[in-house]
């Protein structure tokens, strides 16, 4: 009853007025008789802009991640939610972290509107049920240990509206990414990050400057909590995964640029670590066996840096 009357009140914040995302571009009147070339250069400088609104909420941004580092650490999860585009994206950079860091669902995981069919078939309907929306983060156990963003250009959309506002009910730590200020999801999470990308260049169709805004922005929180949580080693993309022969070489070069062990070195000392890069790098820095390599890796949950230190600390 009480969270119903939360979302009827949150509901009714909703102001009627056109979001900037939705409103017309001036610059694009004319946009479907001008010469190609001119729409393309209209369309890039419109896109320059968004990298600068970006920019203006690195202050937020950097307050997400340390927050959102503290939980991680602690065993939560980071879970993005959104429909539609920023459904897609938020599923696209959480899926891209098990093959750069080594990090799957159990520590980042995404929520779209309409379920799994969402991700390649239309289902914008589905944005516009509050109820599922807080009824995909209470199927997932949502707590105060999880950290969860929820994601909406226009930051009206239902369901991001419902999911953030149960979430914070289970005190987790919320977050909303829109690019409307002053916005339902601003007002249901505890901070917001506002790239404000202005009206587009086909009107609404966010896909475009507030689609590309967003991931940005989900580019920088996820690499930048995968550094801190140490799922790198300096620059190096150490957790890569070598299951295809691009990526076996790719491994090659890391194991040989960590440790200076010559390219044919190197790949023989990624067998002998059973093809896991970290292991590899820390069995020729410590003179550890595979084993006991894994061992401390396990220890450190995934962080060579640390896995290191603590094999110089204690040798064995």
């Amino acid at each position: 009853m009480q969270l119903a009357k939360k979302r009827d009140a949150q509901m009714k914040t909703i102001d009627r007025s056109i979001p900037t995302t939705e409103q017309t571009n001036r610059k694009t009147a004319r946009l479907s008789v001008l010469p190609t070339r001119t729409i393309l250069k209209i369309i890039n400088d419109e896109d320059r802009k968004v990298a600068e609104a970006v920019r203006r909420e690195i202050p937020a941004i950097d307050k997400a991640v340390d927050l959102i580092v503290e939980r991680l650490k602690k065993g939560g999860r980071l879970i993005y939610v959104g429909a539609g585009t920023s459904g897609r994206l938020a599923i696209l950079d959480a899926s891209e972290l098990m093959p750069t860091f080594g990090v799957g669902p159990e520590t980042v995981r995404a929520i779209i509107a309409g379920g799994r069919r969402a991700i390649t078939h239309p289902a914008e309907g589905a944005e516009d049920s509050y109820r599922d929306g807080a009824k995909s983060l209470r199927k997932i156990g949502v707590s105060e240990g999880d950290a969860v963003l929820g994601i909406s250009a226009s930051g009206r959309t239902p369901f991001v509206l419902g999911a953030l506002t149960y979430s914070k009910s289970r005190y987790a730590l919320t977050i909303a990414l829109t690019s409307n200020s002053n916005s339902p999801i601003s007002h249901a999470a505890q901070l917001t990050i506002c790239p404000k990308t202005g009206s587009e260049i086909i009107t609404g169709s966010t896909r475009m400057k507030a689609g590309t805004a967003q991931k940005l922005v989900l580019n920088m929180i996820s690499t930048v909590t995968m550094l801190k949580l140490g799922r790198t080693f300096g620059p190096l993309m150490v957790n890569v995964q070598p299951i295809s022969t691009k990526l076996v070489n790719r491994a090659t070069r890391i194991v040989a640029l960590a440790t200076g062990l010559k390219p044919n070195q190197a790949k023989r000392r990624l067998k002998e670590a059973s093809m896991n890069v970290p292991a590899a790098i820390l069995m020729t820095k410590t003179k550890l066996t595979y084993r006991k390599a894994a061992r401390l890796l396990r220890m450190t949950r995934g962080s060579l840096q640390a896995a290191i230190a603590l094999a110089e600390s204690k040798p064995e």
